[in-house]
């Protein structure tokens, strides 16, 4: 009598994202970064993180291995200053397709808004921008899009869907029940739905505060562990800024554990787009709104004096929170409604305009042949004016 063996069991996908985000700290007159004394021996805070963890990512070539979001304001300043880091990224997207079929570059809002807190204008615009950037950047349209701070709720998941963006990035607890899998989908009005990867909190937060970044080991045990717990994909989320800026030598250590679980047995490195093309119907979980990973009370850590902060240990308030809420959400109305008011004798269409305008933000050279360049004033009677 013959036995038959059992077949091994598939590699447990890993997904290490890194969430690459800069503010546009550029003067806006100069569209220049002033000196900023506190980044020293460097000039200012972009040039610092670049020196400490853009450019090492780039020529390790960490960005065919690592899932990632590059944020446009981010991205803009290193295509200017920093071409060859930024075609790093870009090649590493490249070489991902090559190898997985899908591209390792996730979308991102244009600014780091808290979308939930925004107008649903405010929502499409930011969402919109964002990935006409990431189309002009990456050569194609991005399958996901990465939340700031992750903050989510319903309305929020529509706009993304309505754009067509496939998945996003959610922290455990803003699930109500974290699907075993670790994707889930949400059903939206009009028939829609989108794809939600939940990361794994432990690991990742490991990884953000540096407890697995300890020793040569810590890591990738943990990544085993998790494997011969069951899971069928281990996803990590934190802050690119982690491998190199917030832990110095973090870096390296990324780049020996991409280089293990490269020629793992039981691992094996993708993205999530790959992991959701073979994903087949995830199973429908229900979305906890509003939500994200760095406030325990939703969202109110942006508007409401809820006890989050920086600096807990210190006697402080944050009642001012607030008031600068609402004083802000006047005055983004007041501009809207001016908008709109004058922008109507110039176009059709004022708020295509202003989506529209993305066009040119991500390129420059774009301006002359852009539809709103010239005003409506009659047949033969136009006017332009160069951007400033």
């Amino acid at each position: 009598m013959t036995g038959t063996s059992a077949s091994p069991p598939s590699p447990a996908a890993v997904v290490i994202h890194g969430h690459f985000y800069q503010p546009p700290r550029e003067d806006p007159w100069t569209d220049r970064i002033r000196r900023e004394p506190t980044a020293a021996p460097f000039d200012n805070w972009n040039e610092r993180i670049a020196a400490e963890c853009y450019a090492p990512l780039a020529e390790a070539g960490a960005f065919e291995w690592l899932s990632f979001d590059l944020g446009p304001t981010l991205a803009r300043w290193l295509e200017r200053e920093h071409p060859n880091v930024h075609d790093g990224f870009v090649r590493g997207d490249r070489a991902s397709r090559a190898r997985l079929g899908q591209g390792n570059a996730v979308a991102q809002p244009y600014h780091h808004i808290i979308l939930p807190l925004a107008s649903r204008r405010e929502k499409q615009t930011e969402v919109r921008w964002g990935l006409r950037d990431f189309e002009r950047r990456f050569g194609r349209p991005p399958e996901g899009l990465w939340l700031p701070e992750t903050a989510v709720d319903m309305a929020t998941l529509e706009v993304l869907a309505a754009e067509g963006v496939a998945f996003t990035i959610l922290a455990p607890h803003q699930i109500a029940e974290p699907p075993p899998g670790g994707v889930g989908r949400i059903r939206l009005g009009g028939g829609r739905e989108i794809s939600v990867f939940v990361y794994d909190g432990g690991l990742s937060h490991g990884v953000a505060f540096g407890a697995l970044l300890e020793g040569r080991d810590t890591w990738i045990d943990g990544l085993q562990a998790s494997a011969h717990g069951g899971a069928s994909l281990i996803a990590l989320a934190t802050d690119g800024e982690t491998f190199g800026h917030h832990h110095r030598g973090a870096d390296r250590t990324l780049m020996r554990v991409i280089s293990r679980v490269r020629t793992h047995r039981e691992l094996r490195l993708e993205n999530f787009a790959s992991v959701l093309a073979r994903a087949g119907a995830p199973p429908q979980v229900t979305l906890r709104e509003p939500s994200s990973w760095s406030c325990a009370h939703g969202v109110e850590r942006w508007r409401a004096d809820c006890g989050c902060r920086l600096a807990p240990h210190l006697d402080s308030q944050q009642r001012w929170r607030a008031p600068l809420r609402t004083a802000l959400e006047s005055l983004a109305a007041g501009l809207d409604e001016a908008y709109e008011t004058l922008a109507r004798g110039a176009c059709r269409s004022p708020g295509g305009r202003c989506f529209s305008w993305a066009k040119v933000w991500a390129r420059p050279r774009a301006w002359p042949n852009w539809p709103g360049r010239s005003p409506r004033r009659g047949p033969g009677k136009t006017r332009s004016h160069s951007p400033r």
